[in-house]
C-alpha cells in the first residue's frame, strides 16, 4: 500500500465509507496488484486469477465499512481474499485437479516426441520461458487448497507465521509445521522432475509442443512473458504492512510476482466509475 501507515489507511477507508471516491479508488489500486498475485498462484491461470480478483476486489469495498483497524489493513483485504479463494470452485483446476503423481507421470511418460511443429512462428526461448513460469505455476494446483494457501503466503509473501496463523484460522506453530513439509514436498518434487530448478530430466524447451497440444501454452495469448514483473522490494513492503515479526522466507525463485493485467484494471475502473458505485459504497 505505499507505505502508508496504520493511520493513514484508516483515515482512507473512513473516507471511502463516507463517500469518498478518490479514497475507494485508492484503497483499491493499493491492493489489486497483490491480490491478483495471490489469486494467480491459488489458480493457476491469469483469467482465472483476473475473475477471482475482481470478486476479491468487490467483496472488500462492500465489506469495507466492517474494517476496525484491529489487524493492518492489509491483513485484512489477504483474510477475505484467502477465504474467497479457498471455496472458489469455478477455476479451470476445480474441475480438472492435479496431483503430483499425475504431473510426475506425465513428466516421464508423455509423448512429447511424438508431437509436429506447433509454435506458430513464434520463437522457441520465448515459448520455453512462457512453459516455465505457466508449470511451475500449475504445479502449485497439485497441493490441495488450504497447502497452496499456506505455501503461498509463506513462501511468495513470506508473511509472519502470526499473522499468516491469524489469516488461516490456525495457531503460528500449526502454520510453520504445515509449512514446512508443504515446502519440503515441492523441494522434493522438483528435484526429482524439473531440469530447470532440480535434477530431473524435464527441460521446458523440449516440451513445448507438448504444452501446446495439451492447451498449457498458447503461442498467440503468452499471458507471463507479457506480463509487466513486480520489483521484490514490493512483496517486502506488503510483508512489512503485514506486521512481520519473523522471518520463513525460503527461496524459490519461480514465485514471481506480476502487475494485474490491463484489461482487468480496466474492468476495475469502470466498476468504480459506475453508477454503481453508490449503491456498492452504501451496502
Amino acid at each position: 500500500m505505499n507505505k502508508k501507515t496504520n493511520e493513514e489507511l484508516q483515515d482512507l477507508v473512513n473516507q471511502a465509507t463516507a463517500g469518498d471516491k478518490k479514497a475507494l479508488e485508492t484503497l483499491v489500486m493499493g491492493v489489486q496488484d497483490i491480490v491478483f498475485n495471490l489469486s494467480l498462484r491459488m489458480l493457476g491461470t491469469f483469467s482465472d486469477a483476473e475473475d477471482a480478483t475482481q470478486d476479491i476486489l468487490l467483496k472488500m469495498i462492500t465489506h469495507l465499512s466492517s474494517f476496525r483497524g484491529e489487524s493492518s489493513f492489509t491483513t485484512w483485504v489477504f483474510s477475505i481474499a484467502a477465504n474467497h479463494l479457498k471455496n472458489y470452485k469455478k477455476h479451470m483446476f476445480a474441475h480438472y485437479p492435479l496431483s503430483f503423481e499425475y504431473y510426475g507421470d506425465d513428466i516421464e511418460n508423455g509423448k512429447i516426441h511424438d508431437v509436429p511443429d506447433l509454435t506458430q512462428n513464434v520463437e522457441k526461448d520465448i515459448l520455453a520461458a512462457e512453459l516455465k513460469m505457466s508449470c511451475t505455476n500449475v504445479m502449485l494446483q497439485c497441493l490441495d487448497t488450504e497447502s497452496r494457501c499456506i505455501f503461498i503466503l509463506g513462501t511468495m509473501f513470506k508473511v509472519d507465521s502470526r499473522i499468516a496463523g491469524d489469516i488461516l484460522e490456525m495457531t503460528p506453530e500449526a502454520y510453520r509445521q504445515r509449512l514446512s513439509r508443504i515446502r519440503k514436498k515441492m523441494a522434493e518434487f522438483l528435484g526429482a522432475y524439473c531440469g530447470e530448478y532440480g535434477n530431473g530430466k524435464c527441460r521446458c524447451k523440449d516440451r513445448v509442443n507438448y504444452a501446446i497440444q495439451s492447451h498449457r501454452i498458447n503461442p498467440q495469448q503468452l499471458d507471463y512473458t507479457s506480463a509487466t514483473e513486480i520489483p521484490v522490494q514490493t512483496i517486502l513492503d506488503v510483508k512489512n504492512a503485514m506486521e512481520d515479526i519473523d522471518d520463513l522466507s525460503q527461496d524459490f525463485s519461480f514465485c514471481k510476482s506480476y502487475q494485474s493485467p490491463e484489461r482487468m484494471k480496466h474492468l476495475i475502473q469502470e466498476l468504480l466509475d459506475s453508477a454503481q458505485f453508490s449503491v456498492i459504497r452504501n451496502s
